[in-house]
């Protein structure tokens, strides 16, 4: 089991400043022909994985409560199955550790709100509370507080089973659903990903279903001494002033719940129906995310509709397609990730030399091009005159398009596209792009100045993800694309995204990155976009944050940075090399121009010997972010893609450099 990284084991990675110039590898001479022969081993592994449609499609890995949950919702609605329930205990059972927790990300310490989910889902499935597991399991969880210290969504879902009484949660009143947008406090005032959870989540609080589980699942042994009444308003995240204000508003919007006289209830039970009934996809999903999907379908469950209605049955396939179920067990996955697989995929295979005319760059091309979005999403309600024209990351999800999937599709098109089929497509998309720039000159991922932070603040911020701000890592992106598209560098919109970037850039010159672990993908992104954008290299802040890649290049020539740097910023830069934050850093140096450093040259390095020989690499560390702190993501491609992107960038740096000589 690998080790959780702490500060104190940092020595492992000591950055150049703090023990001199690291010597270079010793060069070979035919290191140009052992890169070329690695691009042709990976290239051929993404050649055969393509789908005949066009696309590839990889796992995108995250923590235990995503399947946790998913048995939760299927016993609530009835749908036990002995079978399922022993594959999913499996998967919860093969992912424990042996201190008896389960973490949030792999290596991860042990983390309170997955343990209690895991033991209470493993409970469903018919565990004992003697079996060694869960033994294991509950000491971690008593000497942690118990239930009591559980995160609200926690408690929500051992409240749908009378675990916790929902009066123990905060309120969300369901009238909010008539507050209008302009207001603070709007659903429009969250993030998409928190809109889309909290429609559904004001009807179950309004609602309060419970169905109690079979004696042999409670879990009162989970509860410390006795079953005290919860603080609505959790320790540890809110200024004092403004916990004071919550544990107000709680109050009076629990004594409003109980007066029996609220002319707007119905009202505003009526509007979250129709909201949550019209943003379903055809196919059946929510926001292309499972706490949108599994809360929708506990939520219209509470208003009635059996599981045979169109929207549950609809719904629950398309959570079904989210599972894999191979080998014994069965895992939901959290999201998927089509989209951007295809396009970054195909972006490797380009960069490393598959001519755009190949076959299987084509078919990516038009598969590309037809998933994009002809329809106004939630974005609208913010910019209601930009016509649609953007990505989404899954394979269907037309509410909600991302500036990040967007520009990373139209990178590739616009080189690898037939201009003249795709050439609308291109423009509507980057005119979406563009439309979508926030009032701080930067780019969020779902919405336009979603950056109301007080929201953080309240009971239910505990994962502090309730907004979606500009954050330097997409701003990044955009300039890349926008360079690609041809866009000059004076471009009005351009030296706003600039002036952005610089103002958010850390004293030691490194950028945070808000959807990669961590410094290292905000780095890297940033120097892509003012390369591609064609900002002056030499400048000083773009130097500073070239040094600081630089700097945190690990031992055996690579890079790696670990998930606590989250919480801990003196982490930053440290952590076991991994071939996709490796990538990452060359990517960054040869843009800059350093393709020819010592740098660069032992990344490479490092990718070649620890590619495999079936031209893949193996990594096991969650480098993809979902909510910083709190939600990791293992995406099973990043290991494979951005290698191969690497290598092509360098291998072409090197031969242009060659032919200067």
């Amino acid at each position: 089991m690998k080790k959780q990284l702490t500060l104190k084991d940092a020595a492992i990675v000591v950055p150049h400043g703090f023990m001199g110039e690291l010597k270079p590898f010793p060069k070979a001479p035919d290191l140009a022909q052992e890169v070329e022969n690695a691009i042709k081993k990976t290239q051929g592994y993404f050649l055969s994985e393509q789908h005949e449609d066009g696309y590839w499609w990889y796992e995108l890995e995250s923590n235990v409560t995503i399947t946790a949950e998913y048995l939760m919702l299927l016993h609530f609605l009835g749908l036990k199955d002995r079978n399922r329930d022993k594959k999913i205990a499996s998967y919860l059972l093969e992912k424990q550790r042996a201190d008896g927790t389960w973490p949030i990300y792999g290596g991860g310490p042990g983390d309170l709100n997955c343990t209690i989910e895991a033991y209470f889902a493993l409970k469903l499935a018919g565990l004992s509370a003697d079996a060694p597991p869960l033994r294991r399991a509950r000491e971690f969880i008593l000497s942690h507080g118990g239930v009591g210290a559980a995160r609200v969504f926690t408690r929500i879902f051992l409240a749908l089973f009378g675990q916790v009484d929902w009066l123990d949660l905060p309120s969300m009143p369901v009238e909010i659903m008539l507050v209008p947008p302009s207001f603070p406090f709007s659903i429009y005032s969250f993030s998409s990903w928190a809109r889309s959870t909290f429609v559904p989540l004001s009807i179950m609080l309004e609602m309060k279903p419970v169905v109690e589980p079979p004696e042999s699942a409670r879990i009162d042994e989970l509860f410390v001494k006795t079953r005290k009444r919860f603080n609505p308003v959790k320790d540890g995240i809110l200024h004092p002033a403004l916990k004071k204000f919550f544990r107000m508003i709680d109050r009076t919007m629990k004594g409003l719940e109980r007066f029996p006289l609220r002319p707007l209830k119905a009202r505003g039970l009526r509007a979250a129906e129709k909201w949550v009934l019209e943003h379903q996809e055809e196919t059946g999903d929510w926001g292309g995310i499972q706490p949108a999907m599994v809360n929708s379908v506990f939520a219209l469950s509470a208003l009635g509709h059996g599981v045979e209605s169109p929207p549950l049955r609809k719904g629950l396939e398309a959570l079904g397609r989210f599972a894999i179920d191979q080998d014994g067990r069965l895992v939901l996955q959290s999201c998927i990730s089509p989209v951007w697989d295809t396009a970054l995929a195909a972006i490797a295979l380009a960069n490393s030399g598959i001519p755009r005319e190949h076959p299987s760059l084509v078919k990516s091309c038009h598969w590309l091009g037809s998933k994009q979005i002809e329809r106004k999403g939630d974005w609208s309600v913010k910019r209601p005159d930009l016509e649609p024209g953007g990505w989404a990351f899954e394979f269907e999800n037309s509410w909600y398009p991302d500036v990040d999937d967007s520009a990373v599709v139209l990178m590739f098109l616009n080189n690898y596209a037939d201009k003249e089929q795709a050439k609308k497509k291109i423009e509507k998309g980057i005119n979406w792009v563009l439309g979508m720039q926030g009032s701080d000159g930067g780019w969020g991922a779902f919405d336009v100045d979603n950056n109301f932070e007080v929201l953080n603040q309240i009971p239910f911020g505990d994962l502090e993800a309730m907004t979606d701000p500009s954050t330097a890592d997409v701003t990044g992106r955009v300039l890349e694309m926008l360079g690609i598209a041809g866009f000059g560098f004076s471009d009005p919109m351009v030296q706003r995204a600039i002036e952005f970037i610089r103002k958010t850039q850390e004293e030691d010159g490194s950028f945070w990155g808000r959807w990669g672990v961590n410094y290292i993908y905000g780095t890297w992104s940033v120097i892509m976009g003012l390369a591609s954008i064609g900002e002056d290299l030499s400048k000083p802040y773009v130097r500073r944050a070239v040094r600081w890649l630089k700097n945190f290049q690990n031992l055996d020539g690579g890079w790696g940075e670990c998930c606590e740097s989250y919480c801990d910023c003196r982490l930053k830069g440290h952590g076991s090399s991994t071939p996709s934050q490796t990538a990452w850093a060359i990517l960054a140096l040869v843009a800059a121009g350093e393709a020819g450093s010592v740098e660069a040259e032992r990344g490479v390095r490092y990718l070649l010997e620890t590619q495999k020989a079936d031209g893949t690499w193996d990594e096991e560390e969650f480098t993809g972010t979902g909510f910083p702190k709190y939600f990791m993501i293992r995406y099973h491609n990043y290991r494979n893609c951005f290698p191969l992107m690497a290598l092509g960038r360098f291998f072409e740096a090197k031969k242009a450099r060659a032919k200067k000589a």
